[in-house]
């Protein structure tokens, strides 16, 4: 059986073309920052072609997509792969559950189950289709960078609707196999086959009163056949194949159990989680940080600054990680964070408001904890605490930018003094009127920003000398290099300590039914991202619910990450818990990095 798969048709330059940030809380001069956690549905996308970079393009029947495939010799053998991504999301092959990291078994239009070998790169995974293709009469030609399949022309015969007590079932019957793609829009879910409309008796189909559905149109193309299902895009359909079957079921559980282990270190697993009356579709990664191929860091949007936000799938992509879920929480207007960003025991955006964070060290090892960065100035025997160090959270006092954040500095508020420091001595003061002026980043040195404090800036005229303090609080995590603040904790030592009040969150954030993500370690290690979507038949995940979730699944430790639209799990090409036309940009994620030992 082959199982819904998300359309790799809508491809990441047409994501990135379209996808706008959503509006956010703007920070005002004492703000509490609260992340927008509610999905919000974006409009229909063009299926567009991407422009091919290296192996990238795959031309099916004629039409360009977007997708990673490679060839290589064994023996006198030629061999040819297609990411696992792109089989998925253009042909509709499913994915079955298995123990071996070197054989991935398929199912595709029968009950007989294909083993592919498989095959890695830094950031895809790659399936052998060279006897499967042969199997299934699939003409395979390279020309250049294209990988060019063709399969058999195919008819429609007979469309069918059947209403059951949970909803409706369409059955698609069709004289041979043929590849198919989903593309879900806001209200209609879209199913292109690559087979031309047979006889009338193809278009017998009313929805009834008591179904799902409530508008079904078919379109026919140019050897193909489209199935236009009205229903919006958080109604997912399960779709499965038999021999010359699509079996299309609005209504049902639409997320399959599955349990793969993908590469050396780590497992894809998907199943519903009960928690109380509810079952909540639950999508993660099992990722063994002992493993010497894998690594675990954040991703930034933007490499050569701290502000900017990007979708996930092309931040992934473009840092070189195999895997990755969103981060921390940051404003979209002004695309800055709003938590704790260490990298190379660099602060390129301190913690905030006691809230959560989660660190790694070099050998691998994961810690949760509340997190107090406090920095003081020290100028004419005058002490000076600082609210934040390169950070997008905006509070009257003194803050701290240093050439970590970027080129330049953006003011974030009217009227803020700017004081130059270089070489322990302020060497330039400045009033800048209106919020939103860039000045440079001193290259040596760093920024103190004075907001709603101008009594301070006679302390610090120029000439004067300034030293700096700073604390931690827990104290060891300065033994981390690694950092990324979200929150509230969740569970810490095995015991769920989850206090969002304390944490200064909003009562309507902790109250929030929405997607949620989180990150979290097993006794043995095993590091677990975890994506989690709508209740069956409900709405989304409260703080509780994925507290007890992550129980579950085993976590001792774990923190919650930014949610709502911003809840997204990457892997190797392809969105695993959502749609990808229903993803938004983020600021932060956290990255898995492969580097294989030899390709």
């Amino acid at each position: 059986m082959a199982l819904f798969s998300l359309p790799l048709g809508v491809t990441p330059l047409a994501l990135i073309a379209l996808l706008s940030p959503l509006p956010s809380r703007a920070n005002s001069p004492n703000p509490t920052p609260q992340p927008t956690v509610s999905p919000r549905p974006l409009p229909p996308r063009p299926v567009l072609p991407l422009a091919p970079f290296g192996n990238r393009q795959i031309v099916l029947n004629g039409q360009p997509f977007y997708g990673a495939w490679t060839q290589w010799q064994v023996g006198n053998s030629s061999r040819i792969g297609i990411s696992d991504a792109a089989l998925t999301q253009l042909f509709g092959v499913q994915l079955l559950s298995t123990a071996n990291v070197s054989q991935q078994p398929v199912q595709w239009f029968s009950d007989s189950v294909s083993v592919l070998p498989t095959r890695l790169d830094s950031t895809s995974r790659y399936l052998d289709i060279t006897e499967f293709a042969q199997k299934n009469g699939w003409q395979l030609q390279i020309e250049g960078n294209q990988l060019q399949v063709s399969t058999q022309p195919a008819k429609v015969r007979l469309i069918r609707q059947e209403q059951q007590s949970w909803g409706d079932r369409i059955t698609i019957d069709l004289d041979r196999p043929t590849p198919w793609q989903a593309d879900p829009q806001s209200l209609e879910f879209l199913l292109t086959l690559n087979a031309q409309l047979g006889s009338p008796a193809a278009q017998v189909f009313k929805p009834t009163p008591a179904s799902k559905i409530r508008t079904f149109q078919l379109e026919t193309l140019p050897s193909q056949t489209r199935l236009k299902i009205g229903i919006p895009w958080r109604v997912r359909p399960q779709i499965t194949t038999q021999a010359n079957r699509i079996i299309i079921e609005v209504g049902t559980p639409y997320l399959p159990a599955r349990d793969i282990a993908w590469m050396p270190g780590l497992r894809w697993r998907q199943q519903y989680i009960t928690v109380g009356n509810a079952q909540f579709p639950a999508v993660w990664l099992e990722v063994d940080p002992k493993q010497p191929q894998l690594s675990v860091r954040p991703l930034l949007s933007n490499t050569s600054r701290v502000p900017g936000t990007a979708p996930l799938f092309r931040t992934a992509q473009q840092g070189g990680a195999i895997a990755a879920i969103n981060g921390g929480f940051f404003n979209r207007i002004n695309q800055l964070p709003l938590g704790a960003i260490r990298l190379n025991n660099q602060w390129l955006s301190s913690p905030i408001l006691t809230r959560g964070v989660v660190a790694w060290n070099n050998d691998g090892n994961l810690r949760v904890d509340r997190l107090v960065l406090q920095e003081t100035a020290i100028a004419l025997n005058q002490r000076f605490g600082l609210t934040a160090l390169n950070s997008g959270y905006v509070q009257a006092g003194i803050a701290r930018y240093t050439p970590d954040w970027g080129t330049l500095y953006t003011t974030l508020s009217d009227n803020e003094v700017l004081v130059t420091v270089q070489n322990n001595q302020v060497t330039q003061q400045t009033t800048v009127e209106k919020a939103g002026s860039a000045v440079p980043m001193p290259t040596s040195g760093y920024l103190l920003v004075l907001r709603s404090n101008r009594s301070a800036a006679s302390s610090f005229a120029i000439g004067t000398a300034v030293q700096l303090e700073a604390t931690l609080t827990p104290p060891d995590l300065a033994n981390y290099s690694t950092i990324l603040g979200a929150g509230p904790l969740l569970i810490q030592n095995g015991q769920t300590v989850l206090d969002a009040t304390a944490e200064r969150f909003s009562r309507a954030f902790i109250e929030e039914q929405a997607a949620r993500s989180a990150i979290g370690q097993a006794p043995n290690g095993t590091i677990l991202i975890v994506a989690v979507h709508d209740r069956l038949g409900g709405l989304g995940a409260t703080l509780s619910d994925i507290a007890s979730i992550m129980k579950q699944l085993g976590a001792t430790n774990a923190l919650n990450l930014d949610g709502g639209s911003s809840t997204t799990l990457y892997l190797g090409g392809q969105i695993l818990d959502r749609p990808p036309n229903f993803t938004t940009s983020v600021h932060n994620g956290i990255g898995i990095f492969f580097q294989p030992s030899s390709f």
